[in-house]
Order: C-alpha cells, then sequence, then structure tokens
C-alpha cells in the first residue's frame, strides 16, 4: 500500500536483487490517505507521508482512523513553514511548502522521523529535539543520511 501511494505521488521504484532504488524528478503530486489495519496504509507511516505531501503541488488529505493523537505532528510542519489543518478527524495539506529551518519537537517517533525528513528539505537549520525518540526506532540515523549526502548531526543526552 505504502509503495502504491508513493507512486502515486510521483516516486519511481527500481529493484536489482535485495536493493531497491527510489527516485524522483519532479514535483510530488497531491495523495489521500486513510490509515487502516495491514493491508491498508499503515498508521506508522502516516507522519513522514504527511512530511512528503507538503511538498507536493495542491491538497492532500489524511485520514487517522487508528490512533487519536497523530496528529501532533501538524503544529511542528506549521513551524516549519507548511500549511496543514486540522479538519475533524482529517488532515489537508496545502502544498507545496517551501520549508524553512525550525526548532520543532518530536512528540514520538514517528513525528519525529517526519521532521527530519522535513528538516532535510527546509532551507536553513532545523533542530529536532528530543532526539531520544527518534533514535530509539532509527538507530545511527544521522550517519545513515550522512552517507546518502545530507548534512546531519545528533546529539543525544
Amino acid at each position: 500500500m505504502v509503495r502504491w501511494k508513493l507512486e502515486q505521488m510521483g516516486v519511481e521504484f527500481a529493484t536489482n536483487g535485495a536493493v531497491v532504488s527510489v527516485r524522483m524528478d519532479r514535483t510530488p503530486r497531491p495523495i489521500n490517505v486513510i490509515t487502516s489495519p495491514y493491508p491498508g496504509f499503515a498508521t506508522d507511516l502516516q507522519s513522514p507521508i504527511m512530511a512528503l505531501s507538503c511538498l507536493a503541488e495542491g491538497a492532500s488529505y489524511i485520514r487517522e482512523t487508528i490512533f487519536d493523537g497523530r496528529y501532533t505532528l501538524v503544529g511542528e510542519l506549521n513551524k516549519m513553514g507548511a500549511r496543514v489543518e486540522l479538519d475533524g478527524s482529517a488532515v489537508i495539506v496545502h502544498g507545496p511548502t517551501a520549508f524553512e529551518g525550525a526548532r520543532v519537537v518530536a512528540h514520538d517517533l514517528r513525528t519525529g522521523i517526519a521532521l527530519v525528513l522535513a528538516g532535510l528539505a527546509a532551507a536553513g537549520e532545523t533542530t529536532v529535539m528530543p532526539g531520544y525518540p527518534i533514535d530509539r526506532g532509527h538507530a545511527a540515523i544521522a550517519e545513515r543520511f550522512n552517507a546518502l549526502g545530507a548534512d546531519i548531526w545528533a546529539e543525544l543526552c
């Protein structure tokens, strides 16, 4: 389901054995996402797809049906210049966003990694705090992104 949604946005996938290459040479297209149990769209990936949707040309709609409180990302993305609005049980993402670096709060692991992704697309410096929720689910994230050409570091206390 996730690959299908990413392909709808314009992401291209190529496989070579166990290696998957991903590329996108254009502005993402907007999407509609409704989270649901397997085999539906995983609630754990709702935050990262929201961050990506901010870059899309047009309005994307995201509806969380599994966990209340998964929309804490909305306010943090808006701090970075996004135009994301909560509309009842759904979120409307108005893109495209030219993210600006900001100090943002990782309320949980999912919000944290989505903010790291938004920060990578932002102009200027983004500080995501605290770092421990991100590190808990994504060990050595700074090293892994730097290996891909990012300029990111982690300070864990």
